[in-house]
């Protein structure tokens, strides 16, 4: 069960072959300009602990900053580090990964969902100390697939809303309430990729191999919401970080998101929580009574 380990730096570039072998391989890369190609077929986790990722596939570009995680398997992926940065992946064929994932006697294999979220601690932790042994002394390597194994059940843990919402999905079978979800998650990354208001439903569904209108039903019945309000939900959230925590002019923030005019924008910003961009910004020094309803948490402990 060996994992191959890569160490890249400055302007260093590592790409895999579709046949590169039937294991695990592990990325330490810091530096910058460093890039790696993931081939289709894979399942690879990255993680950057300083500085972002920029990464790219058939559907777009998108950056990956340091606290973020992303579990990928939909083809290929290109990841490049265009600042100075410290990240680590690991990354494999689905048989290599399926090694290390044990189970209960009888129990079926759990399956890996895409997904991009902050990172767990545990997660971190077990990925940041496979990195350091691999570089130890051989006998300090034969911890790896121990540690392996620990990661893969911290990851399989990190995804417990995603397995309990398989039961919600579509299909006769357990193997087709996954592929429903797969497909569902495939769509969800689309929406966190393009935050501009530019991605139309007719592309999301093409994207999940559905109609529209299907599209719509099963992924309320998955997520209890649909497509369009997730997006939206997320583009707020965005709003509302850009306008509390950068000095962002309100007309560039209008831009970035996509809205058709500014006054459009700080009406929906209102409407949604509350309060005037001009009053968001002056949280902290003024606090009004009404604190934004769908507000991240530190919003509130600011005010």
């Amino acid at each position: 069960m060996a994992i191959h380990y890569h160490r890249i730096g400055f302007a260093q570039q590592l790409a895999f072959d579709n046949d590169a072998g039937d294991a695990l391989h592990l990325i330490h890369a810091s530096g910058r300009g460093m890039r790696a190609r993931i081939p289709a077929g894979w399942i690879a986790f990255l993680m950057p602990l300083s500085g972002r990722l920029e990464l790219e596939s058939q559907d777009g570009a998108w950056p990956l900053p340091r606290g973020h995680a992303l579990l990928w398997r939909e083809g290929h992926l290109h990841c490049v580090a265009p600042a100075q940065s410290l990240w680590l992946s690991l990354c494999g064929p689905a048989s290599a990964w399926s090694r290390y994932m044990r189970t209960s006697r009888n129990a079926p294999m759990p399956d890996l969902f895409p997904s991009e979220t902050a990172c767990t601690r545990d997660l971190r932790r077990l990925l940041v100390r496979m990195a350091r042994i691999a570089e130890g002394t051989p006998q300090e390597r034969e911890a790896m697939a121990t540690l392996a194994e620990a990661f893969c059940s911290a990851l399989i843990d990190s995804q417990a809303d995603l397995h309990e919402r398989v039961q919600r999905c579509s299909g006769r079978t357990l193997r087709r309430r996954q592929q429903t979800l797969l497909r569902l998650l495939r769509v969800r990354l689309l929406i966190q990729h393009h935050q501009d208001g530019k991605l139309d439903l007719q592309r999301l569904a093409r994207t999940a191999s559905y109609s529209p209108c299907h599209l719509i039903r099963v992924y309320r019945e998955a997520f209890d919401e649909t497509p369009s309000e997730y997006a939206a939900r997320l583009r707020f959230d965005r709003a509302w970080i850009l306008v509390r925590e950068t000095q962002m002019p309100i007309c560039e923030i209008t831009e970035a998101l996509g809205f058709e005019s500014q006054s459009a924008f700080c009406r929906a910003f209102k409407n949604t929580y509350g309060v005037t961009t001009t009053q968001a910004r002056r949280l902290d020094s003024a606090p009004i009574t009404r604190i934004p309803v769908h507000a991240p948490k530190h919003a509130a402990r600011a005010a």
